[in-house]
């Protein structure tokens, strides 16, 4: 195998495909990207069993073959090559050794055989639909910050994605929630999406997705299968496990009946919470909302580290109310506001409280109290 490619292709396309590869192996060629050359280009090729990813750049192919080499070590020397330099990728099957040429330096890396270079399965997806990029990166952007971390709960690890109904209409749904927080997050139901299986997207592949999501005129090829989700570019094309395990009944946790409205400005009221939040104890950060006619008073007191107050003028005319929060988690939900002013919806005290832009029902979040 012989190419020459530039440096910033090259660089992009390792970028993505390193950080699929775990830096802690055992398993070695694991630790390995695959690159193969044909006539058109050279693609790479990155796997941890559970996500693949895909890349394929332009490049001058002088010899087609393949090979296998350490990801992180071509991802650095790569990055630290001279902007706009050619490289020259040339495998010797004899030494097992990938030299690596640019300008004046050289490099000479140890290599494993294709053949042991494990190809994720291509499944038969039942459902295959195209979606725009922004509207794609809506969904998982404004879901993914409820995902849990508790691995105990594996099945709440990730954004769950199916096809459900809102008002009447038919929508491409994402929903992530870890029991104290949860987004629905709604978009039209693409052609091709009404026989959408419901499926968990894991974590680690929302992240990785992200990347493909940048270019607002990209549409994305989506197929998906009971086992299987595959997001794919011109480019790119990203093939992950999906979570085995059964998303809970989230609608039974969004509250129906919250009549009490508050109207606040979504970048007002997160910079607020931050700043009382700074003396609450590091555990908890619980924070209380202290509700009067068109008057939000934010409290927190800490008997061993202080106390702070903040008040804001709000839209609100229903009966007083106190009510306390986790922080982090108000914050969070305010940062996913796009317009100016967030709306939240209260029952009691001790009631789950719904909040969403406006009088938008395409993003839903619900946040569960705490005793303050």
């Amino acid at each position: 195998m012989k190419v020459s490619i530039e440096r910033s292709a090259l660089l992009r396309a390792m970028s993505r495909a390193q950080s699929v590869v775990e830096r802690r192996n055992t398993i070695p060629i694991l630790a390995n990207v695959l690159i193969e050359a044909e006539a058109e280009g050279i693609s790479l090729r990155a796997t941890d069993l559970d996500i693949e990813v895909v890349d394929r750049s332009p490049a001058m192919v002088l010899t087609p073959g393949a090979t296998t080499v350490g990801a992180h070590t071509l991802h650095e020397i790569v990055r630290k090559l001279p902007d706009g330099a050619m490289v020259e990728l040339e495998a010797d099957q004899t030494t097992g050794r990938l030299a690596i040429r640019a300008g004046r330096s050289n490099f000479s890396l140890a290599t494993l055989p294709r053949e042991d270079f494990p190809v994720m399965a291509s499944a038969e997806y039942d459902c295959n639909f195209a979606i725009a990029a922004p509207i794609l990166r809506r969904l998982f952007d404004k879901a993914k910050f409820a995902i849990s971390t508790e691995e105990t709960r594996y099945y709440l690890n990730g954004v769950y994605m199916h096809a459900a109904e809102l008002a009447g209409d038919k929508t491409l749904r994402c929903v992530a929630t870890d029991g104290h927080r949860l987004a629905r997050i709604d978009a039209e139901l693409p052609q091709g999406a009404d026989n959408l299986p419901g499926v968990i997207v894991p974590r680690k592949t929302v992240g990785e997705l992200r990347k493909l999501l940048d270019d607002d005129e990209v549409q994305i090829a989506v197929s998906v299968s009971e086992t299987k989700v595959r997001f794919a570019t011109p480019e790119v094309t990203l093939t992950s496990k999906v979570i085995d395990g059964s998303f809970p009944d989230y609608s039974r946790v969004i509250p129906q009946g919250n009549t009490k409205r508050l109207e606040v400005d979504a970048t007002e009221f997160s910079r607020a919470v931050d700043r009382v939040a700074t003396v609450s104890s590091e555990r908890s950060r619980a924070v209380k909302l202290s509700l009067d006619e068109d008057r939000l008073v934010l409290s927190v007191n800490a008997p061993d580290s202080g106390a702070a107050e903040e008040e804001l003028a709000v839209a609100y005319g229903d009966e007083p109310l106190e009510i306390g929060f986790n922080a982090k988690y108000l914050q969070e939900i305010a940062d996913q506001v796009d317009r100016e002013n967030a709306v939240f919806l209260f029952n009691a005290s001790g009631d789950p409280t719904l909040m969403r832009e406006g009088d938008d029902e395409t993003a839903v979040y619900v946040v569960m109290p705490m005793r303050v």
